[in-house]
């Protein structure tokens, strides 16, 4: 999916191919179709990097099974659901928007972006299982997990999810499960959507074209673009830069001189999985297992066991197993990426990292220097009948952490996702990781309402934000919104053909 097209001083200029541009690009354009907008994308392809189908795990993240969404008691010594129910509302802002592109045409194959996929949490031991038990208990208490499943019980633990409990000991195990849970091909959602943005009038995307460095002068960004196949160079300015190219986000940002960039580092960690083709195992397994993070490991490598569907083919994946890198792009970055982003003004906080982060830094360096043995010791925690023959290893993406240096305590390594906007809202930037892409809508929206609050106040605008998001302003997770949410939901569900 290689293009060339060039839209000439653009209103909008979009940075990287994956989701989060798809998804900004196409509900701007919805709103307001005069817009100019011009994408470029450093790769041969259209979304290689972080929403490749094989660089995340493809969990549509609503907080039905992830546990580092739920990792803290309250005073009251429950499980604090308070975050899992915050992410499901805002997946459930990408499920609508998917569902309105795909009943547009704007996602012309759904099956090929999302399917139905159960989610379920797994524990052993004792103190696992009463955390998952008191976790159970709270999230049943709210409409958005009213149809979550609990057991203790081996045999029906068996008939969710047979590999778990093959060759497993004798240890207390406890399991949830969610049905309305999706697997989700973020690499072909971003390739639609980006297919369609380029058929529009005034818009357009070049691939091997990597942003170089930009500038901004009364409110208005030159951007310079550096072809990759000839080695020329071009011009383009926006009144609105977004920077979504993944970990090549950071050296773009500090290039920028927004105030926000200044002391900005980052952390980069690289991935791996092991994948299974086998046919015997994909058909005992149908489910997304994610368990506790282990030790030191940072919450974007909690462990889990998940099909995927790809291409139409099922596949199981385990993992991720975190390793060391110093690229911040698997495609196309270097390892000099890290090194080149290193300045006066942050290499403290790089330094502190090392420093404050001990545990963070040996468990990086034992991951990415054990062996195919030690990994599948990690992969018999979950399917103590793992044989070696029936896995082998890939890479997955790279994620490059945010360091911050106006934290009270610089060196702090932020897992999560964010946006950094300029104070005048002419450029936004994406950095981090999980549950970036699942909310990528609600992301948008973010963005939308600093940098594009105009469109959003007007009644027209108004009017099309609420077809694309029926629940745009609404607060579906307050209890008497209860039958609201679950009619929205059923909505998106449908529109993908997701339903039975």
């Amino acid at each position: 999916m290689k293009s060339e097209r060039h839209i000439e001083d653009p209103d909008v200029i979009l940075i990287g191919s994956g989701i989060m541009s798809a998804t900004l690009g196409v509900v701007l354009k919805e709103l307001d179709p005069k817009l100019k907008i011009q994408i470029y994308e450093a790769a041969e392809g259209i979304s290689s990097e972080a929403s490749d189908c094989w660089h995340n795990a493809g969990t549509g993240h609503a907080g039905l099974c992830e546990l580092s969404y739920t990792p803290n008691y309250s005073s009251d010594g429950e499980v604090c659901v308070d975050k899992a129910i915050e992410i499901f509302q805002e997946f459930t802002h990408s499920l609508q928007f998917w569902g309105y592109a795909a009943r547009k045409g704007i996602i012309k194959n759904p099956k090929e972006c999302v399917n139905a996929v159960p989610h379920l949490s797994f524990v052993y031991g004792k103190e696992q299982v009463n955390f998952l038990r008191s976790r159970y208990h709270q999230m049943k208490k709210h409409h958005f997990f009213q149809e979550m499943e609990y057991s203790e019980d081996r045999t029906k633990i068996r008939e969710w999810a047979p590999l778990i409990l093959e060759g497993r000991g004798n240890s207390p195990v406890a399991m949830t499960r969610m049905l309305n849970g999706t697997d989700v091909n973020f690499g072909a959602l971003a390739r639609q959507m980006i297919e369609w943005l380029g058929k529009q009038e005034n818009c357009g995307y070049a691939t091997l074209h990597r942003v170089t460095d930009l500038e901004e002068k009364n409110n208005r960004w030159t951007v310079e673009v550096a072809s990759i196949a000839d080695n020329t160079k071009l011009t383009n300015s926006a009144g609105f830069v977004f920077i979504g190219a993944g970990g090549g986000s950071l050296p773009l940002l500090q290039k920028s001189g927004i105030p926000q960039a200044k002391g900005l580092a980052g952390f980069p960690i690289g991935g791996q999985w092991l994948v299974s083709e086998s046919e015997k195992l994909i058909k005992k397994h149908n489910a997304k297992v994610y368990g506790m993070s282990p030790g030191s490991a940072p919450t974007m490598a909690v462990p889990h066991l998940d099909t995927r569907i790809i291409e139409g083919k099922k596949y199981l994946l385990f993992g991720p197993y975190a390793s060391w890198t110093t690229k911040f792009l698997h495609e196309k970055g270097s390892f000099l990426d890290l090194p080149y982003s290193i300045r006066g003004n942050n290499i403290i906080s790089l330094i502190k990292v090392g420093i404050f982060n001990i545990p963070l830094v040996f468990y990086l360096v034992r991951q990415g220097t054990q062996s195919m043995k030690n990994r599948l010791d990690e992969l018999r925690k979950f399917y103590p009948a793992a044989k070696e023959k029936d896995w082998k290893l890939i890479d997955a993406g790279i994620r490059v952490q945010a360091i911050k240096k106006e934290d009270g305590d610089a060196g702090i390594v932020h897992f999560g996702t964010e946006v950094m906007t300029n104070k005048n809202g002419t450029l936004s930037a994406l950095l981090g990781a999980s549950p970036g892409a699942s909310v990528s809508t609600n992301i948008a929206l973010n963005i939308l309402r600093k940098c594009f609050n105009n469109l959003l106040e007007s009644p027209l605008g108004h009017s099309k934000i609420k077809d694309l998001i029926p629940s745009y302003n609404e607060d579906l997770s307050a209890p008497e919104m209860a039958q609201r949410q679950i009619e929205i939901f059923h909505d998106a569900l449908q529109a993908l053909e997701l339903t039975n």
